[in-house]
Protein backbone atom coordinates (compact mmCIF):
# COMPACT_ATOMS: atom_id res chain seq x y z
CA UNK A 1 0.00 0.00 0.00
CA UNK A 2 1.15 3.41 -0.73
CA UNK A 3 0.00 6.81 0.75
CA UNK A 4 0.20 9.67 -0.49
CA UNK A 5 -0.15 13.44 0.53
CA UNK A 6 0.10 16.51 -1.02
CA UNK A 7 1.08 19.92 -0.36
CA UNK A 8 1.51 23.42 -1.34
CA UNK A 9 -2.08 24.46 -3.00
CA UNK A 10 -3.26 27.94 -2.55
CA UNK A 11 -4.34 31.16 -3.95
CA UNK A 12 -2.46 32.68 -6.62
CA UNK A 13 -3.10 35.66 -9.02
CA UNK A 14 -2.21 35.33 -13.07
CA UNK A 15 1.50 34.77 -14.21
CA UNK A 16 2.29 33.52 -10.70
CA UNK A 17 4.00 30.42 -9.52
CA UNK A 18 3.03 27.68 -7.13
CA UNK A 19 5.40 24.24 -6.44
CA UNK A 20 3.09 21.52 -5.68
CA UNK A 21 4.50 18.58 -4.07
CA UNK A 22 3.71 14.46 -3.18
CA UNK A 23 5.17 12.63 -0.30
CA UNK A 24 4.94 9.00 -0.79
CA UNK A 25 4.96 6.57 2.51
CA UNK A 26 4.38 2.74 2.71
CA UNK A 27 6.69 0.96 -0.42
CA UNK A 28 9.42 2.18 -2.21
CA UNK A 29 8.94 5.44 -3.76
CA UNK A 30 11.72 4.75 -6.44
CA UNK A 31 9.68 1.69 -8.06
CA UNK A 32 6.54 3.76 -9.08
CA UNK A 33 5.85 5.71 -11.58
CA UNK A 34 4.00 9.23 -11.09
CA UNK A 35 1.72 11.45 -12.34
CA UNK A 36 -0.46 14.78 -11.95
CA UNK A 37 -3.83 15.42 -12.70
CA UNK A 38 -6.19 18.05 -11.98
CA UNK A 39 -9.96 18.39 -11.80
CA UNK A 40 -12.01 21.98 -12.20
CA UNK A 41 -15.39 21.93 -11.26
CA UNK A 42 -17.73 20.45 -13.92
CA UNK A 43 -15.03 19.30 -15.71
CA UNK A 44 -13.11 15.55 -16.02
CA UNK A 45 -10.55 15.01 -13.90
CA UNK A 46 -6.99 15.01 -16.73
CA UNK A 47 -3.53 14.56 -17.17
CA UNK A 48 -0.98 16.93 -15.91
CA UNK A 49 2.25 15.41 -16.25
CA UNK A 50 4.01 12.08 -15.36
CA UNK A 51 7.31 11.12 -14.95
CA UNK A 52 8.87 7.64 -14.93
CA UNK A 53 10.38 6.22 -11.68
CA UNK A 54 14.11 6.60 -13.01
CA UNK A 55 13.13 10.42 -13.80
CA UNK A 56 14.03 9.48 -17.78
CA UNK A 57 10.58 9.64 -18.97
CA UNK A 58 8.44 12.79 -18.67
CA UNK A 59 5.27 13.61 -20.01
CA UNK A 60 3.34 17.10 -20.41
CA UNK A 61 -0.20 18.23 -21.42
CA UNK A 62 -0.40 20.43 -24.30
CA UNK A 63 -1.72 22.63 -21.88
CA UNK A 64 1.01 22.91 -19.40
CA UNK A 65 4.24 22.53 -21.97
CA UNK A 66 6.84 25.42 -21.14
CA UNK A 67 5.32 26.16 -18.02
CA UNK A 68 4.98 23.25 -15.92
CA UNK A 69 7.71 21.13 -15.16
CA UNK A 70 7.39 17.64 -12.70
CA UNK A 71 10.68 16.01 -11.09
CA UNK A 72 11.17 13.99 -8.25
CA UNK A 73 13.94 13.06 -5.14
CA UNK A 74 13.43 9.37 -5.08
CA UNK A 75 15.85 9.98 -1.67
CA UNK A 76 12.97 12.25 -0.11
CA UNK A 77 9.91 10.09 -1.96
CA UNK A 78 8.78 12.80 -3.12
CA UNK A 79 7.44 14.21 -6.41
CA UNK A 80 7.07 17.71 -7.31
CA UNK A 81 5.24 20.08 -9.99
CA UNK A 82 6.83 23.42 -9.93
CA UNK A 83 3.94 25.59 -11.89
CA UNK A 84 4.89 28.99 -13.44
CA UNK A 85 2.98 31.78 -15.55
CA UNK A 86 -0.33 30.48 -14.24
CA UNK A 87 -3.27 31.16 -15.63
CA UNK A 88 -6.77 31.00 -14.31
CA UNK A 89 -7.78 28.32 -16.38
CA UNK A 90 -5.64 26.13 -13.91
CA UNK A 91 -7.60 26.68 -11.27
CA UNK A 92 -8.62 22.79 -10.08
CA UNK A 93 -7.97 20.62 -7.43
CA UNK A 94 -4.62 18.84 -8.79
CA UNK A 95 -3.92 14.86 -7.71
CA UNK A 96 -1.02 13.10 -7.61
CA UNK A 97 -1.39 9.81 -8.32
CA UNK A 98 1.21 6.24 -8.16
CA UNK A 99 1.79 2.90 -9.69
CA UNK A 100 4.51 0.40 -9.75
CA UNK A 101 6.20 0.32 -12.90
CA UNK A 102 8.11 -2.69 -14.17
CA UNK A 103 10.05 -0.69 -16.49
CA UNK A 104 12.29 2.50 -15.51
CA UNK A 105 11.21 4.89 -18.49
CA UNK A 106 7.50 3.86 -18.13
CA UNK A 107 5.30 6.92 -18.37
CA UNK A 108 1.64 6.63 -17.76
CA UNK A 109 -1.02 9.38 -18.90
CA UNK A 110 -4.05 7.57 -18.18
CA UNK A 111 -5.49 7.87 -14.93
CA UNK A 112 -6.61 4.55 -14.73
CA UNK A 113 -3.04 3.15 -15.27
CA UNK A 114 -2.58 4.42 -11.57
CA UNK A 115 -3.65 2.38 -8.49
CA UNK A 116 -2.88 5.03 -5.76
CA UNK A 117 -4.19 8.95 -5.27
CA UNK A 118 -3.74 11.59 -2.88
CA UNK A 119 -6.67 13.34 -1.76
CA UNK A 120 -5.75 16.40 -4.18
CA UNK A 121 -4.99 20.46 -3.30
CA UNK A 122 -6.81 23.83 -4.55
CA UNK A 123 -4.89 25.87 -6.58
CA UNK A 124 -7.38 28.83 -7.73
CA UNK A 125 -5.34 31.45 -9.77
CA UNK A 126 -7.25 34.84 -9.89
CA UNK A 127 -7.15 37.54 -12.87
Amino acid sequence: QVQLVESGGGLVQAGGSLRLSCTASGRTFSNYAMGWFRQAPGKERESVAAISWSGGSIYYADSVKGRFTISRDNAKNTVYLQMNSLKTEDTAVYYCAATRAAQAMAVMTHQYAYNYWGQGTQVTVSS
